[in-house]
C-alpha cells in the first residue's frame, strides 16, 4: 500500500510521456491513437446493432455517424484526458503523489468524458470480484425473469432479448392450457394457409421438421409450427449463426489490414476458434433457455413467467463457451441500474442525481490507478484494452521511480528504461530518489 503522503520530483516527462518531452505534443499524440482505435471499436459495434435493430434508412444517413463519432469521442477522452490532467496536477502540485500518478488524474478526465457519451450508454460500473459464470447465470435469470413480467423491460433491453430468444417466449401472464389451446389452434390454420417458398432456409427448416417431426408440444407452448425438439435446435441454430457472423464482421478491419502483405490470413476471418466460442454461446444459451420453459410447462401444465428465473440461471452456465468479463459486467451493472430505477418509480428507492456518472468515474479511476501502481493487480483483458486504446504508450510509464511508493509498480516492467533527455529532467536518470 502507497502512503499517501510521500513524494517525489520528478515532472511529467520523467514518468508518464516518457517518449516526448513536450506535454502538448504527448496530448496530441495519445488523442490521435485513443480516436483511431475508438473508431474500430465503435463503429462496427454500432453498424451490427443497428441491423439487428432493423433500423430505417434514416437513422443510417443522420444518426448512425454522429452517434458513432459521440461514442468514440468518449472513449478518446478518456485517455487523452488522463494525460491532461496527469500532467496539471504535477504543475500545481510540484511534485507526484502515489495518489496522483493513477486516480488524482484519471477520475477528473473520467467525470469529463462520461459526459460526453450519450446518458442512456451510461452504464453502472463495478469493480470485477464477483465469479464469471455464476454472476452471469443470475444476471441472466433476472433479465428473463424481468422479460416474462408485464412493463419488466422495455426499450432496446425488450427488443435485443425478443430477437435472442424469439417472440414465442414473449411476456404472456400465467394461463392453463386450456386457454392457450384455442389461440394455438388459430395460429397453426393462419400459418397453414401462407405459402411456402422453397429457398435455402426453407429447405434447412424443412430437414429439421423431419428429423423432429414426432416430438411433442405442450398445450402451453406458442411455437404454433414446431414441436419442443425442434423449438430448441432451430433456435440454436439461428442464434449460432448470429454469433459465428458477429464474430466475423468485428475480425474484418483487421483481416483486410493484410489483404495484400499476407493473404492467408483472410482465412482466419472464417475460421477462427472466437467465431465458433460466440456462436455456441448464443446458441446454447437460446437453446437452454427455451428448453428448459418447455421441459417446465410439461412439468407444471402451466406457462408462467416465474419459469423464466430457473430458465434463465441453467441457460447462464452457455458463458462456457465464451468467457467475456465484459459482458458479464455490463449485463450485471445495467441489471442494477434496471432495477435501480424500477425502485424509483415504485416510490421505495431514492432518487440520487447523476449516480450513474459519478459511480462510472470513480470506478475507472481505480481501475487507472491499479494500471499505474499495481499492473499485476488489473485483469488482463482491462490492460490490454488500455495499451489498444493508448497505441501501447501506457506500458513506456517509468515505473521503476514510482517503486519507492511500495506498491512494485515495476514487477511487469523490469527490463524497460526509458531513454530520457537530460535536459528535460529534473532528477538525473538512473540516480536513487529520496522521499521529501
Amino acid at each position: 500500500m502507497a502512503a499517501f503522503s510521500k513524494s517525489i520530483p520528478h515532472n511529467c516527462y520523467e514518468i508518464g510521456h516518457t517518449w516526448h518531452p513536450s506535454c502538448r505534443v504527448s496530448f496530441l499524440q495519445t488523442i490521435g491513437g485513443a480516436l483511431q482505435e475508438s473508431l474500430k471499436i465503435y463503429a462496427p459495434l454500432y453498424l451490427i446493432a443497428a441491423i439487428l435493430r432493423k433500423r430505417k434508412l434514416d437513422y443510417y444517413l443522420y444518426k448512425l455517424l454522429p452517434e458513432i463519432v459521440q461514442s468514440a469521442s468518449f472513449l478518446t477522452a478518456n485517455g487523452a484526458l488522463y494525460m491532461a490532467f496527469f500532467c496539471l496536477l504535477r504543475r500545481i502540485l510540484g511534485k507526484f503523489y502515489s495518489w496522483t500518478t493513477g486516480f488524482g488524474a484519471a477520475l477528473p478526465a473520467s467525470y469529463v468524458a462520461i459526459l460526453i457519451e450519450r446518458k442512456s450508454r451510461r452504464g453502472l460500473l463495478t469493480i470485477y470480484m464477483a465469479n464469471l459464470v455464476l454472476l452471469f447465470c443470475i444476471t441472466a435469470a433476472m433479465y428473463m425473469f424481468f422479460f416474462r413480467c408485464k412493463d419488466g423491460l422495455k426499450g432496446f433491453t425488450f427488443s435485443a432479448l425478443r430477437f435472442i430468444v424469439g417472440k414465442e417466449e414473449i411476456p404472456t401472464h400465467s394461463y392453463s392450457p386450456e386457454a392457450a389451446y384455442s389461440k394455438v389452434e388459430q395460429k397453426r390454420e393462419k400459418h397453414e394457409e401462407k405459402p411456402r417458398r422453397m429457398n435455402i432456409i426453407a429447405l434447412v427448416k424443412k430437414l429439421v421438421d423431419s428429423i423432429c417431426k414426432h416430438g411433442p408440444r405442450h398445450r402451453c407452448c406458442k411455437h404454433y409450427e414446431d414441436n419442443c425438439i425442434s423449438y430448441c435446435i432451430k433456435g440454436f441454430i439461428r442464434m449460432f449463426s448470429v454469433g459465428y457472423l458477429i464474430q466475423c464482421c468485428l475480425r474484418i478491419p483487421s483481416a483486410f489490414r493484410h489483404l495484400f502483405t499476407q493473404p492467408s490470413r483472410l482465412l482466419s476471418l472464417f475460421y477462427n476458434k472466437e467465431n465458433f466460442q460466440l456462436g455456441a454461446f448464443l446458441g446454447s444459451f437460446v437453446s437452454i433457455y427455451k428448453g428448459t420453459s418447455c421441459f417446465l410447462r410439461w412439468v407444471r401444465n402451466l406457462d408462467d413467467e416465474l419459469h423464466a428465473i430457473i430458465a434463465g440461471f441453467l441457460a447462464g452456465v452457455s458463458m462456457m463457451f465464451y468467457k467475456s468479463t465484459t459482458i458479464s459486467m455490463y449485463l450485471a451493472s445495467k441489471l442494477v441500474e434496471t432495477m435501480y430505477f424500477k425502485g424509483i418509480e415504485a416510490g421505495k428507492v431514492p432518487y440520487f442525481p447523476h449516480a450513474d456518472t459519478i459511480i462510472y468515474s470513480i470506478s475507472t479511476a481505480i481501475c487507472f490507478q491499479a494500471a499505474v501502481m499495481e499492473v499485476h493487480t488489473l485483469r488482463p483483458s482491462y490492460w490490454k484494452f488500455l495499451l489498444r486504446l493508448t497505441k501501447g504508450k501506457f506500458a513506456v510509464m517509468n515505473r521503476k521511480v514510482l517503486d519507492v511508493f511500495g506498491t512494485s509498480a515495476s514487477k511487469y516492467f523490469q527490463d524497460f528504461i526509458p531513454r530520457l533527455d537530460p535536459r528535460y529532467t529534473v532528477v538525473p536518470p538512473e540516480l536513487p530518489i529520496e522521499f521529501s
